[in-house]
């Protein structure tokens, strides 16, 4: 019955009401050469709105859908051209015009067309008219960018725009908590944006636009609506549980300010009902707008996290959640050379998690199965302050900090039942780890043109790190033999106190001569330096509560450790006709020295990489893009500690002073089309990369428990993956698109002393197709199919997702979503199904500050879900308790 009235449903929303005609046709240049992306609109003079519009594909073709029998005025703009208009009255035939544009700078008429086009080009940017794919449900900025061409949203905020992650959001012109999308995604309001444009091939610095390969940058900037700017705007909600037997709450007010000077926004949200505006991954990959100083260097030392493994969940599937969290962000223009902005978020959470799991050891076939509780504590804070200085065209100076700090506390309950050689054990396990970093990021950048041939840039940026976390874990068992250890004692209560500090800094200067107005080079110089001290200490706790400090030295460490790149580059770049082609070379001095065990270890040596970059614009929307690298990856500081390191309770690693470098080459293809015409959207990415000397574990395994050391591998690791999808509109209000990724991957391990190659193949595949009515029920229908394949395992996941809109009686919406998954292995010992149903009603006057909402999540109150992950020496599946339904009513004051 449900699958019928689906149906119904999707047959009803492609009902057409009226008689329709096409006119169709060319628009050329006075040469006659076709003009593509031009804005062609239909105007009805009787009720002066416009009933169709058109973007000219790469042979000038527009096609616009007209009612018979109905006064035209047929707009016609394109950028550098004078704008057209002709008018024409319809019968019931279909019309042919081609319509010839003459050359001339931009008129006021043509500039308010283009305000006015659903979607337009301009130059390189695209601009969205909102009010033109608004139904009347949207709430938030993402309900919009859902709706629109070209735009996706995924489930961690993220925005692509014709396959490209957008790195950069603003409104009005101003950083939006430095770019993050996430945030503005999730709060702006739909109904204060009028235009959202896509500012493609992006430079953040002006100067470096034409030298600098910005194909693939891409930002947006949402345009508030003239009533919001000067004005106060946003909305406070409150809501309540309904019929829980446990209180539960909402408290969410939104403050926003805009106006040519500066700007203010105010973000909290106080819940328990797992709303999660920052989740911990969120926090951790919040660079706040730095950039890589030595991207183009050629070497990669990278900083790695000593996070404990503390859960980092990506969304609010989580037994419990409860959070408080408050964001500002500012920006002031002190005048017209000289602006200064910044941002302070702080968010605490409270988080209740159920797993269970079966963890499979590869090779042996050994089985952990586990049930385990966590109670999670999570406190973070981010600030950043910058500032810009632009006295003219030629100079540009900025300036930014960035602090973020952190208080975790994790305490777990774990039963496991350990299965090795076919014999059963179990064992109650509990664990607790804790940790406070803290980072210190700050950023110089100088730009300075000095003529049109000479252009300088500097930037530089310096981290400071503290990271000091504990881990504590009480076993039945003892898994591995320890120095000094006391045996025999109720429970083995093992601690670990690790602190690892980290000052690098990179700076680079730029130097780009233009040997012509298509071609330049580019002399860098450039320093990497980083300076690391590490320091564990492993102690007991005895049964009587007195400490048993471990000294021996093979289970403490005390390490520092320094690591130098200077380096040399030279980069030509070339435009030359459809091509340009950019071959660069780097020359490097490595100088390394860890300090450990009372000696030094000291590596140097030299390196030439060169990398290379092509891209084939084969028309204004259609390109190839070839990219190669050879980089040299080192290891920071966590790898190269000669003592003992717990992991966790089943896992002790070792590191090795004597550790090189690996050597990557990357090769890289990217396929990009957009036609305007139908909104299609085509997009395909391949890459292949090979790890020489890689850094891999020798591990040797006792049943479940694992002892771990690194070595250069002398075989290679490879990866392949691709990825593509293809999208488009049709018939004015519908979409479909179809995607896809395959990732395969080779490591090369040594386990129990025997050579260990695992492979894993991951493939998803997902199709969708939607409705954009304005006053008739919207829906999305879409299927994904996804299969981890990995060393012994087998995993497939189906999932079929609907969605249903809907704004009626000029004052209700209506929405729900519903996903099912299917969730096996291979040979079906793992079999789950679970579903998740959601649905909200919203009733709100037009005009109407006052809007009264009842939301339902999880209403089929599904109890778990599953997760799959390989590492290279095991296969992994979970299931995870979920929230159960909340019903909430909730009452919104729009300011």
């Amino acid at each position: 019955m449900k699958k019928i009235y689906i149906v119904a449903l999707f047959l009803f929303s492609l009902i057409t009401v009226g008689q329709s005609l096409k006119m169709e046709g060319n628009i050329v240049d006075e040469k006659g050469k076709a003009i593509e992306m031009a804005n062609v609109m239909a105007v009805n003079l009787d009720t002066k709105a416009m009933d169709s519009y058109a973007i000219t594909n790469d042979k000038g073709k527009y096609s616009l859908s007209l009612k018979s029998g109905i006064h035209y005025s047929i707009n016609v703009s394109y950028l550098g051209m004078k704008s057209k208009t002709v008018e024409i009255i319809t019968a019931q035939e279909n019309i042919s015009r081609n319509i010839t544009l003459e050359e001339g700078g931009i008129e006021l008429d043509g500039v308010e067309i283009i305000r006015e086009m659903p979607v337009s080009i301009k130059g390189d940017t695209i601009v969205y008219n909102a009010d033109s794919f608004k139904s009347g449900t949207e709430r938030k900025l993402e309900d919009v960018l859902k709706k629109l061409p070209g735009v996706e949203v995924n489930a961690d905020g993220e925005v692509e725009v014709e396959g490209k992650k957008v790195t950069k959001l603003m409104v009005e012109g101003k950083d939006f908590f430095d770019g993050d999308t996430k945030l503005g995604v999730k709060n702006i309001p739909a109904d204060a944006i009028d235009k959202i444009q896509v500012l493609r091939n992006f430079s953040e610095v002006g100067a470096l636009k034409g030298v600098e390969n910005n194909e693939e940058n891409v930002a947006m900037n949402i345009k508030l609506k003239s009533g919001k700017k000067n004005f106060w705007f946003g909305d406070v909600t409150a809501g309540i549980g309904v019929g829980h037997e446990e209180s539960r709450y909402l408290i969410n007010p939104k403050l926003f300010y805009y106006s040519p000077k500066y700007s203010i926004n105010l973000i909290t949200n106080f819940n328990n009902i797992g709303e999660l505006p920052l989740t911990t991954q969120d926090y951790y990959k919040f660079t706040g707008g730095f950039r890589g100083v030595s991207r183009k260097g050629g070497s990669s030392f990278d900083v790695s996290s000593n996070d404990l493994g503390i859960s980092g969940l990506r969304n609010n599937r989580a037994k419990d959640i409860e959070t408080k969290f408050g964001a500002t962000n500012f920006s002031y223009s002190i005048n017209k050379a000289w602006n200064v902005s910044g941002f302070g978020i702080l968010s605490s959470s409270n988080t209740d998690m159920e797993t269970k799991s079966q963890t499979t050891i590869l090779g042996s076939g050994d089985q952990q199965n586990s049930q385990e509780v966590s109670a999670q504590k999570s406190n973070f804070g981010l600030f950043k302050l910058s500032s810009s200085y632009k006295p003219n065209t030629k100079l540009q100076f900025d300036y930014d900090v960035l602090t973020k700090i952190s208080d975790q506390d994790e305490l777990s309950s774990l039963n496991r039942e350990s299965i090795e050689n076919s014999v059963s054990t179990t064992e109650d396990i509990f664990t607790n780890k804790k940790q406070t970093p803290v980072s210190f990021n700050q950023n110089l950048n100088l730009y300075y043109t000095k003529n049109e041939k000479n252009i300088f840039a500097f930037e530089a940026q310096h981290l400071f790190q503290e990271e000091n976390p504990f881990y504590n874990a009480n076993l039945q068992t003892q898994p591995f033999n320890l120095i000094d250890y006391v045996s025999g004692q109720q429970r083995n209560d093992l601690n670990q106190n690790r602190f690892v500090k980290t000052n690098k800094i990179d700076a680079k200067l730029d130097y780009y001569y233009m040997l012509t107005k298509t071609s330049n080079i580019n002399v860098t110089l450039g320093d990497t330096y980083s300076n690391q001290n590490f320091n564990s200490h492993i102690f007991q706790i005895l049964d009587n509560q007195s400490v048993n400090d471990l000294n021996a030295s093979s289970l403490n460490n005390q390490v520092n450790y320094n690591f130098n790149d200077v380096y040399l580059g030279l980069h030509y770049k070339i435009l030359t006709g459809k091509f340009t082609f950019s071959p660069g070379v780097s020359l490097h001095y490595y100088d390394m020295t860890n300090t450990q065990l009372g000696s030094d270890y000291q590596q140097d040596f030299a390196r030439v990489l060169p990398d290379f970059y092509a891209l084939f614009q084969i028309k204004k929307s259609q390109t190839l893009t070839y990219n190669y690298s050879l980089t040299n990856s080192f290891t920071d500081i966590n790898k190269l500690v000669a003592g003992n390191v717990f992991n966790n309770y089943n896992s002790l690693s070792t590191g090795n002073r004597a550790l090189e470098n690996a050597t990557s080459q990357v090769h890289s293809l990217r396929y990009f089309k957009y036609n305007m015409f139908n909104f299609e959207n085509i997009f395909a990415n391949a890459s292949y990369s090979k790890k020489m000397d890689a850094v891999k574990t020798r591990s040797v395994f006792t049943g479940i428990n694992q002892t771990s050391s690194p070595y250069n591998s002398d075989l290679a690791d490879e990866t392949l993956s691709g990825m593509g999808s293809y999208g488009r509109s049709f018939l004015k209000n519908y979409k479909a698109s179809f995607s896809t990724s395959i990732n395969w991957s080779k490591f090369n391990n040594i386990q129990n002393n025997v050579l260990a190659t695992t492979e894993s193949l991951t493939q998803s595949y997902t199709f969708k197709a939607s409705t954009n009515y304005k006053n008739l029920p919207n829906l999305e229908a879409g299927y994904s199919y996804t299969i981890n394949e990995y060393s012994g395992a087998t995993f497939y996941t189906d999932k079929p997702f609907l969605k249903l809109d809907y704004y009626f009686l000029n004052a209700f919406s209506f929405v729900s979503e519903y996903e099912f998954y299917n969730y096996k292995n291979k040979t079906n010992t793992v079999h789950n199904e679970y579903d998740f149903l959601s649905a909200s009603l919203i009733y709100q006057k037009k005009n109407s500050k006052m809007e009264y909402k009842i939301s339902a999540t999880n209403i089929l109150n599904t109890q778990s879900l599953n997760d799959d992950s390989f590492s290279q020496f095991s296969t992994r599946t979970a299931q995870y308790t979920v929230q159960p339904r909340y019903i909430i009513f909730s009452m919104k004051y729009n300011l």
